[in-house]
C-alpha cells in the first residue's frame, strides 16, 4: 500500500507528565517509559501494533540505560511485535521533532503507512553530556574555528549572548519564567488530555506534571543567583527544568486512514530543520520558523498560536522581538521553563501539546519551533483537522 497523497495525518499524541530531576520517575527505567507509553497509546487507538512500519525516536545521550538503540529497546520491552524496527536519533533538543520529520517523509515517499514518531530522556539516570564525559569531542580544527578552548559548545553561554544582542533583560527574563509557572499552573486541567499515567504493577507513580510551581513567587525569582559562573542573566527560574519524560506521536497516511478507519486529530502542513552559528547556537527558531512558512507557502500572520521551546527565556524573547510575535499568542499552557525539558522527549511533548491546544481551542494552525546544542533548530507547522 502506496500513500496515493501527500498528507500526513497525526492519530494521536501523547506523553508522560514530566517528572522533576530525581523525582516520581527517577525509579522508572527510560526504556519502560517510552515502551509503555507506546503500548498504551495504540491501545487507545486501537491501532493493531502490526500495522507500524517503523519507530523513529529522539533520545540525546543514548549512553547506559539509554544505550543500544533505546527505540528498539522500547518497543520490545513493552511486549509488541518484534518484526516491527525502531531507530534512535540525536538532533539533540529537537530529536523527537526530527523524528516527526522522519517519520513524515517516509509516509510521503510511500516507504512507510504507520510510523510511531517519539522521545525519550531520564535526565536523572543519565545527566545532560553523558555521551561525552570521557572523551572529548573537540578537535584541533573546532578550536581554531570557533575558539573553543577545549570545551564543548555552551548553551547557557549562548542564551547570554542573545539576550545582549536583542536588548533583553535579567527582568524581562524572569518574568518569563513567572508567566510560565503561571500559564502552566492554570493549564493543568487542559495537560490531562494529552497525558497519560505512569504506573507500575497497576500503581500510579506520577499523574501531573512535577515541576509546575501553583504559586511562583516573582520577587525570589528576582533575587535568583546566576545559574552558571561568569554569566550574569541566566538562573534556574528563566532556564528550562532538569526532567525525566516520554512522548509519542502515531502518524499515518491517507491510505492507512481510510484503510484502518482511523480517526486523526492533526495533520503536519510542513517540518524543517535548519543549522546556525554553534556558540551563539539558540538563534536557530529564528530562521526555521520562517523556513517552515516558506514551505508551506504561509505567512506569520497565518498561524494562530505558536510553541517556541523554552530553553532559555532569552531564546523565546528574542525570537518574539524579531519576528514581531505578542507573547499572549506563544505557549500559552507555559513551556519547559515550568513543565521541564527531558531533552529527548520535547519535540513530541510539544506537539502532543500544541495538538491539545488547537482541539481545545478550535484554532486552524499551530507553529513550534526548537532550538538545538550545537547550532541548529527544528520546526514544524500542524492543523487541526475538523
Amino acid at each position: 500500500m502506496n500513500n496515493s497523497g501527500n498528507t500526513v495525518y497525526i492519530i494521536d499524541s501523547k506523553r508522560t507528565p514530566i517528572g522533576k530531576r530525581n523525582g516520581s520517575l527517577k525509579d522508572v527505567h527510560p526504556v519502560d517509559l517510552l515502551g509503555n507509553l507506546t503500548r498504551d497509546t495504540l491501545a487507545i487507538n486501537k491501532i493493531d501494533p502490526h500495522w507500524i512500519d517503523d519507530v523513529i525516536t529522539g533520545c540525546v545521550d543514548q549512553v547506559g540505560n539509554q544505550g543500544a538503540d533505546i527505540a528498539r529497546n522500547s518497543w520490545l520491552s513493552a511486549g509488541l511485535p518484534e518484526s516491527t524496527p525502531g531507530v534512535t536519533i540525536d538532533r539533540q533538543c529537537g530529536s523527537s521533532l526530527q523524528a516527526i520529520e522522519f517519520a513524515k517523509n517516509g509516509i510521503i515517499s510511500g516507504d512507510y503507512n504507520i510510523a510511531i514518531a517519539s522521545g525519550v530522556e531520564s535526565m536523572t539516570r543519565i545527566p545532560i553530556l553523558s555521551t561525552i564525559k570521557d572523551a572529548n569531542p573537540v578537535t584541533e580544527s573546532l578550536n581554531l574555528r570557533y575558539k573553543m578552548n577545549n570545551e564543548w559548545f555552551s548553551q547557557a553561554y549562548g542564551a547570554e549572548l542573545i539576550a545582549e544582542k536583542y536588548g533583553i533583560l535579567r527582568e524581562d527574563m524572569d518574568f518569563l519564567g513567572y508567566t510560565s509557572h503561571m500559564r502552566a499552573s492554570q493549564s493543568r486541567n487542559v495537560f490531562q488530555h494529552e497525558i497519560l499515567p505512569v504506573k507500575n504493577n497497576g500503581n500510579t507513580i506520577l499523574e501531573k506534571d512535577e515541576g509546575i510551581r501553583d504559586s511562583p513567587d516573582l520577587k525570589k525569582m528576582n533575587q535568583l543567583p546566576p545559574a552558571f559562573p561568569n554569566l550574569k542573566l541566566v538562573t534556574a527560574g528563566n532556564s528550562s527544568q532538569i526532567s525525566d519524560g516520554a512522548s509519542i506521536a502515531i502518524l499515518a497516511s491517507e491510505d492507512a486512514v481510510e484503510e484502518y478507519n482511523l480517526k486523526p486529530v492533526a495533520k503536519i502542513v510542513s517540518t524543517a530543520a535548519v543549522g546556525v552559528n554553534p556558540v551563539t547556537m539558540l538563534t536557530g527558531p529564528i530562521p526555521v520558523t520562517k523556513k517552515v512558512l516558506d514551505r508551506a507557502g504561509m505567512k506569520i500572520e497565518d498561524i494562530d498560536v505558536f510553541e517556541v521551546n523554552e530553553a532559555f527565556a532569552s531564546v523565546v524573547l528574542a525570537w518574539e522581538k524579531e519576528l514581531n510575535v505578542p507573547h499572549e499568542k506563544v505557549n500559552v499552557k507555559g513551556g519547559a521553563v515550568a513543565l521541564g525539558h527531558p531533552l529527548g522527549a520535547t519535540g513530541t511533548r510539544i506537539v502532543s501539546t500544541m495538538v491539545n491546544i488547537l482541539n481545545t481551542r478550535k484554532l486552524h494552525y499551530g507553529l513550534i519551533a526548537i532550538c538545538e546544542g550545537g547550532g541548529m533548530a527544528n520546526g514544524a507547522i500542524i492543523e487541526r483537522v475538523e
